[in-house]
């Protein structure tokens, strides 16, 4: 499993994380050529302010802290853009945004997403991916999106449930 798989849970210094998580942003966006706005950067900085999916709306009532003049279809196009970019994905059985841990690659994750305290983790394992593209293929299904989502309890509600 990959490391990052433990950083929701694990102590560490999440100030740290989500600056580092923006400054790749801005430098993957001037790689690529696509702008990252002030806004952009707000939204994407709202999302990795923890490691719990955040709702659209969420984001909305926080811009709307600073800015009264916020409004859906901004939030949903600043939230496409960072998804076409591969900084944030979308955890759809909770209609949520999370970080994406490894933008510079574009990669199909999975996500363990605990019930009882909110936090969700971006893990790779080939594997599963792999397995699930080839069960679609020999069905004669073509995929053209895959997420995968695992629910159920990170080690530290684990602990305190035995």
């Amino acid at each position: 499993m990959d490391k990052s798989a433990s950083r929701a849970t694990a102590p560490h210094d999440h100030a740290h994380c989500q600056s580092e998580a923006l400054s790749r942003a801005e430098a993957l966006c001037e790689e690529r050529g696509a702008r990252l706005t002030p806004l952009r950067r707000k939204v994407l900085e709202l999302i990795w302010n923890s490691h719990q999916p955040v709702g659209a709306y969420a984001i909305l009532d926080h811009l709307r802290e600073g800015d009264r003049g916020a409004a859906p279809p901004t939030v949903y196009r600043a939230l496409d853009f960072l998804m076409e970019q591969g900084l944030i994905h979308k955890l759809e059985s909770l209609n949520a945004f999370i970080g994406c841990d490894h933008p510079e690659n574009r990669h199909v994750s999975q996500f363990l997403i605990c019930t009882k305290c909110g936090s969700a983790v971006e893990i790779q394992d080939a594997g599963i991916s792999n397995a699930v593209k080839k069960s679609a293929a020999a069905a004669g299904f073509s995929v053209s999106r895959l997420t995968i989502e695992l629910q159920g309890l990170c080690p530290n509600c684990g602990r305190a449930a035995a």
